[in-house]
């Protein structure tokens, strides 16, 4: 680290840092508490209705917040946090004051463990809402020392926009932790699941059975509810026919000739008479399927009440969460190493020194967002799911992590126990070179193992992931899978999508088939390129085809 950043008021900061004191905490200013008045969406909530992102309205504030100037800032931190808070402060104390390059860099590995001790400490914390906002953007941003900003990066960080005004379940780490604490948000999943240890005993086990039961059920009945939805829809669609084939129907034209009677039907209303017949068979059809659909969901919210009901008169299950941030704690540590890779920073403080990100390729929500927009328009089926041959637009948990990493990555495609509809999560590095070629990565690895699950055991031979396998394997290359297939992505999204022809001819039309660029970007390819209207003029023989 070069000595520009040892401002004077760093080892002023430092020294006056009393750790172990009971000394005043800063007024608290909760994040949640503005969020939950300003989100106009529960983020947890899946509305399959929504087709697209709202559009990011305003990325930073106008004016600066105050919460960087306060010269308490550090100390509120660490007060209260017991050894992690001093192994946090004499690691950091050595490192800003080294002169060694050698010694910096044994201190510097040893911040790595410090750090993340420290965020151990404070991650319960996130559920109480007393709990000064110093210990929440340090999670947030990895803002330790606010004098290792630079002026520009203390304004930039100074109008962030902190409530998750979207609606979006698009998650800063001190909010992942408070929604784990809170038992809304499931723990994330891992290749072990140990059987939670807690002093309830039988208890503690029977809640988290009717925990798991309850979100199958929840998953069944948000299901069983679109099912309905559609079903409503179609009914609506065809009375609405109905009622203007009738009019059609009535309307009766005087006949000149023989004054005071009517003329008898017409063709056209003779064929009214067919389509209504028609309709009528369409309601009878589209009635018995949804009886058939409201009794399964009366029947699914039955059980979803019973066992609500068992929950709430259960134990408390405190402990059981408190196990499970224990738990997602080591799992979210795990998350922020693979964003950065073997040979990356590891450093977690924010530091001058390693952000060389602009104000709109820093990783902040209103910015992932944007981006996440902007695929969407390119790929449409990016979040899309199949279900009983309906596509259900489900956008996943994205976890945003202060770390200098460049890979985005997915780490779980949907909720174990709901396959149907519950979100999937993907991991956002928030300090990238390439914020976007990042997002990139974290979609395409979610688009893998979607298709990877829907085809199952045929995952090799069928759909995106078999045909994409078996060109591989044709090509005898070596080395993983899945990872030519996101690098090959990234060139379908920003050089395939521009008309730029960068991948293999047979990929390009595997691409083109499952995930399919929107119709009007396709139009416009055709008359770019006579390698795209090849691809449009099979898309046409396939619409023309019965095996289409």
């Amino acid at each position: 680290m070069s000595d520009s950043l040892l401002d004077p008021s760093i080892q002023a900061m430092l020294d006056e840092a009393g750790v172990n004191g009971d000394s005043n905490q800063e007024e608290s200013v909760p994040v949640s508490a503005d969020s939950q008045a300003e989100v106009q969406r529960d983020p947890f909530e899946v509305d399959l209705n929504l087709k697209s992102f709202a559009p990011i309205t305003q990325f930073f504030l106008d004016q600066p917040s105050k919460y960087y100037d306060d010269p308490q800032y550090y100390k509120s931190v660490l007060t209260g946090e017991g050894d992690a808070a001093n192994r946090v402060h004499a690691v950091l104390t050595r490192y800003l004051t080294c002169k060694d390059p050698k010694d910096r860099t044994v201190y510097r590995q040893q911040m790595v463990n410090a750090y993340w001790e420290l965020v151990h400490t404070i991650a319960p914390k996130m559920l109480n809402p007393d709990t000064p906002i110093s210990k929440r953007l340090m999670l947030r941003f990895g803002v330790l020392l606010p004098s290792l900003f630079s002026a520009e990066q203390k304004e930039l960080f100074s109008k962030v926009i902190l409530p998750n005004k979207s609606g979006e379940p698009v998650l800063y780490m001190d909010e992942w932790f408070q929604e784990i604490a809170s038992g809304r948000l499931n723990p994330s999943m891992t290749d072990e699941s140990r059987p939670t240890k807690s002093t309830g005993g039988n208890d503690a086990a029977e809640q988290q059975r009717l925990m798991a039961l309850q979100s199958k059920n929840s998953g069944r009945m948000q299901a069983c509810e679109s099912q309905v939805k559609v079903k409503e829809a179609e009914r609506t669609s065809l009375e609405s026919e109905l009622q203007s084939y009738v009019n059609t129907l009535t309307e009766h034209t005087p006949m000149l000739e023989l004054p005071g009677h009517m003329q008898a039907y017409s063709e056209t209303q003779k064929k009214a008479i067919s389509e209504i017949n028609e309709r009528l068979r369409r309601l009878l059809k589209c009635d018995k399927e949804l009886s058939g659909n409201l009794r399964e969901l009366a029947e699914i919210k039955q059980s979803y009440v019973s066992v609500e009901q068992k929950l709430a008169a259960g134990p408390s299950l405190v402990a059981a969460n408190t196990g499970n941030l224990d738990t997602e704690f080591g799992t979210v540590r795990q998350m922020a190493k693979m964003t950065i890779g073997r040979q990356g920073n590891q450093f977690p403080v924010f530091t001058r020194e390693f952000f060389h990100c602009i104000p709109k390729t820093t990783g902040f929500r209103e910015n992932v967002l944007s981006i996440l927009s902007w695929v969407e328009s390119i790929d449409p089926g990016a979040f899309c799911r199949i279900h009983k041959n309906m596509s259900n637009r489900i956008v996943p948990f994205v976890l945003l992590v202060p770390t200098y990493g460049d890979f985005g990555f997915c780490w779980e495609p949907f909720d174990r126990y709901n396959r149907i509809t519950s979100r999937g999560r993907i991991v956002i590095p928030m300090y990238p070179r390439d914020l976007t070629i990042s997002i990139l990565r974290a979609v395409a690895d979610l688009r893998w193992q979607v298709a990877k699950e829907k085809a199952s055991y045929y995952w090799m031979e069928e759909g995106l992931t078999g045909q994409y396998y078996q060109w591989i394997d044709s090509q005898k290359l070596k080395g993983d899978l899945k990872s030519f297939f996101v690098e090959d992505y990234i060139l379908w999204m920003t050089k395939e999508a521009n008309g730029v022809q960068r991948l293999d001819k047979t990929v390009r039309g595997i691409f083109w088939r499952f995930m399919p660029f929107p119709q009007a970007l396709k139009d416009d390819l055709k008359k770019r390129s006579l390698v795209y209207a090849e691809l449009c003029q099979k898309d046409m023989n396939r619409a023309m085809s019965d095996g289409y």
